[in-house]
């Protein structure tokens, strides 16, 4: 009997549950429009297994023409992969250039103007709103083919991320120690260098880098359209059947997003952990 309190209380229901018939009604009413927005978006999307299962011998054919990788030409990937780091490295830092001060302009509890936030906010969602493949595209109309479009696309678009993203992180931040400084004279520029940042610094450090990671998945599609990296080389082995070759470049982009990813996790948990203490 013991062991079933502990096991009851150790796994309790933390949520509110309905209460009186009422509550229960509007409960099902819920799941009834829930399953039918379900229904309507799957039959939007033309949801179709039967479709997916028929298209499986063609996927398997594919992936038989992959099989074994050519491995010849990773010498050849060595500049592609290095190109594509330095895209994601700019891009990320283009990006955080800008969304530094936009956050403070963005942030309610820092910015008294209603006109300014909301414009600085409907801003963000613009940029952001845009997806970093049409960026690349129009950049790439603009200053050529090659890796600097990329750069561009992935800055102007984590602008719009960062900005937000830092944003909401000042918001959420302790407001006793700005009213400590505003209580004391101290001037909007300390209140921000003083009250905010140590607030906030470890927070955005966690999301810059977590930005990198996602600049870098970025990067090598933006290739696809002609911002260099090794998205330019898969498409190439693509278009010419070269599937073995193809096999490699997307093995040669996975370890790049797993090193990076585990490098960032790492990062990010140590600064987090030095920000508790």
């Amino acid at each position: 009997m013991t062991n079933m309190k502990t096991a009851s209380t150790r796994y309790a229901w933390t949520g509110p549950l309905p209460e009186g018939r009422r509550g229960w009604f509007n409960l099902l009413i819920g799941l009834c429009i829930v399953a039918w927005a379900l229904q309507w978006s799957a039959a939007g999307a033309q949801l179709s297994w039967t479709e997916l299962a028929a298209g499986l011998p063609q996927i398997l054919d594919f992936l038989g023409r992959t099989l074994p990788p050519d491995l010849n030409i990773l010498s050849r990937l060595v500049a592609p992969a290095l190109e594509t780091v330095q895209i994601a490295v700019w891009g990320t830092l283009l990006a955080v250039l800008p969304a530094i001060p936009l956050s403070f302009l963005a942030a309610r509890n820092l910015q008294s103007n209603r006109w300014i936030y909301q414009s600085t906010r409907q801003a963000l969602n613009v940029v952001r709103s845009i997806n970093e493949l049409i960026l690349a595209l129009v950049f790439v109309s603009a200053v050529g083919l090659g890796p600097f479009p990329g750069v561009l696309a992935l800055a102007l678009h984590g602008a719009g991320m960062l900005g937000k993203f830092f944003a909401d992180a000042i918001e959420e931040i302790d407001q006793g120690p700005l009213e400590a400084l505003r209580a004391t004279g101290a001037r909007p520029l300390q209140v921000i260098v003083f009250g905010v940042l140590p607030q906030v610094v470890t927070a955005w450090i966690a999301v810059v880098l977590y930005r990198f990671e996602v600049n870098l998945r970025s990067a090598t599609v933006l290739g696809m359209v002609g911002a260099g990296g090794l998205g330019f080389e898969l498409v190439s082995s693509l278009k010419l059947f070269r599937y073995p070759e193809t096999a490699t470049c997307i093995i040669v982009i996975t370890v790049m997003v797993i090193v990076a990813d585990t490098l960032s996790s790492q990062l990010r948990h140590r600064i987090q952990r030095s920000g508790r203490h």
